[in-house]
């Protein structure tokens, strides 16, 4: 007789879910015993890594990912990037271990007696069996919730002595809807909004990029004759960044958000929360008498918008919508920007200048996962994203996430083929969060090349500081950490580039190796300006 590990395998087999990222624990072994040739267990040592390594996976393979986690424990270290999928969208399938179920009542170690709610508020749905024989159902239905819109992670507590049951009959494998086409009706109105439009601008998501949508987002720019912004701290690129339309990425505050968008009637955002602000800088949310149109998948999302009328639906298919709606505008093209000043030569260089020089050696369908927020600008204004699936970091603003999900991105670009050469630039703060990460990828065998800008501090923080008038707060300074070391304990090839000229070599040699390298650049220490 098919036991309940045996159904939950097949099923797993034909959800295409072979690949369990986790940190194995004693209330796990019962799923993992007899572990299945055809399946892969991607080792992580700490559940926060191996969460964040299933979400870049994800995002990678445009799939769902399963992460298996240690019962209360291990939910807990993974909760910050669980957060951060939540934020990322990223369809996860998140399974913990839980004790054996005779012993729930008495609360023994490793119980996690509140397993349910712990997960919440930052899962689509979670779930812990009633019966062992519910578990195969229960995945079926938890990869349902989690690859339709929006799109997002789940969570299941599974009893350790459930597995040997004796299983009922497998649940029936079902496809679900992913993409939601947006109300005629509504579609039309918008359409009329734009066409009348005196002077649009189109302001767009990550949603964008997960809906496959750039071609479709070009012509709507083009049709529309508008520039393009893309939302305040997008997770994602949304748009070819060296189109003539591409104006940059707007500001995450009330007011100077705003004023970048001032002198538009009409502001068209898709696939993006309206808005995602970080400092408070009061405001007016819009300019003037602007009108605001909203498109997403999310009705969460559409309710908790200030200001604007939505629609609900798939990026690309509204966009497609819209574009066979509206006429060609009969106004004159936007100018194209400005191209960024020279960035000048200092030693330690300038944050500015390292991206200078990353940007003339970047390889041309490389994917770059960053998480270095003080950079975080210098950045973006010298290396454009000209290609679909580019580009990843957190939408939730929490460290900890970008070097595990650059070791999931490169093994998804492994898999799939694809071979792309992935590039992960992590702030030496960032480093140090889920720095388990890289052995993983050491263990792997993934040429991931890491880019360590060193300032040896928490310079976001002191930005943030000097925003909000708050001076003397400790602890922002990062003294006595070699980064060097710390790579070449977990297996890693590591290198100090010295000098900005040597970038290219060390970038060419790192994405041409059987491991992964890390990079540390020294660059100046000045803070940047938040905004």
């Amino acid at each position: 007789m098919a036991t309940v590990r045996d159904t939950t395998y097949d099923l797993l087999r034909a959800l295409g879910l072979t690949t369990v990222f986790g940190n194995p624990g004693s209330t796990e072994e019962p799923f993992l015993t007899d572990f299945p040739a055809d399946f892969r267990y991607v080792h992580a040592l700490q559940e926060a890594s191996a969460m964040a390594m299933a979400d870049g996976y994800a995002q990678a393979t445009g799939r769902p990912a399963h992460v298996n986690l240690h019962t209360a424990p291990g939910l807990g270290n993974a909760m910050g990037n669980l957060v951060t999928a939540w934020y990322n969208r990223t369809p996860l399938i998140v399974t913990a271990g839980q004790q054996t179920r005779e012993m729930l009542l008495i609360e023994p170690r490793l119980a996690n007696p509140r397993a349910v709610e712990l997960a919440h508020p930052y899962v689509k749905w979670a779930h812990e069996p009633a019966r062992a024989q519910d578990i195969p159902a229960a995945f079926m239905r938890a990869y349902a919730s989690a690859v339709q819109p929006p799109t997002g992670p789940v969570f299941l507590s599974l009893p350790m002595d459930d597995w040997d049951r004796p299983a009922d009959p497998p649940p029936q494998v079902r496809t679900v809807a992913t993409r939601i086409a947006p109300d005629p009706d509504r579609l039309r109105g918008f359409a009329a909004t734009l066409a009348a439009s005196r002077a649009p601008v189109l302001v767009l998501g990550a949603a964008v990029d997960r809906a496959g949508a750039w071609p479709v987002a070009v012509a709507l720019a083009e049709r529309l004759a508008a520039p393009v912004w893309a939302a305040p701290a997008p997770e994602r690129a949304v748009f070819p960044e060296d189109h003539p339309h591409f104006r940059g990425v707007l500001p995450y505050a009330i007011g100077p958000l705003a004023e970048a968008l001032r002198g538009h009637d009409t502001v068209l955002v898709v696939g993006a929360p309206v808005f995602r602000y970080y400092p408070h800088v009061p405001g007016d949310y819009l300019p003037g008498d602007a009108r605001l149109l909203h498109v997403t998948d999310d009705p969460d999302e559409a309710a908790r918008a200030p200001v604007g009328e939505s629609l609900l639906g798939d990026a690309g298919l509204t966009m497609g919508g819209l574009v066979e709606l509206l006429p060609p505008a009969d106004r004159p093209r936007p100018p194209a920007r400005n191209a960024p000043a020279p960035a000048g030569s200092a030693d330690p260089p300038s944050a500015d200048a390292l991206f200078a020089a990353l940007a003339g050696q970047w390889p041309v369908d490389g994917v770059l996962v960053q998480e270095s927020p003080s950079n975080l600008s210098a950045l973006r204004r010298r290396l454009r994203i000209a290609r679909p699936r580019s580009y990843f970091t957190m939408a939730s603003g929490g460290l900890g996430f970008g070097l595990p999900a650059a070791v999931g991105i490169a093994l998804a670009e492994r898999d799939s083929g694809r071979g792309r050469p992935v590039v992960a630039v992590i702030g030496d703060g960032s480093f140090h969060y889920s720095v388990q990460a890289l052995w993983t990828a050491a263990q792997l065998g993934l040429p991931l090349a890491v880019v360590v800008p060193v300032n040896r501090q928490y310079a976001i923080l002191k930005a943030f500081a000097d925003l909000k008038h708050t001076p003397g707060v400790p602890a922002l300074d990062l003294p006595g950490l070699d980064v060097t070391a710390v790579a070449r304990g977990y297996g890693c090839a590591a290198e100090v580039v010295e000098s900005l000229d040597g970038l290219g070599a060390a970038l060419a040699a790192a994405l041409a190796a059987d491991r992964p390298t890390v990079l540390p650049v020294a660059i100046s220490t000045d803070v940047p300006r938040i905004l």
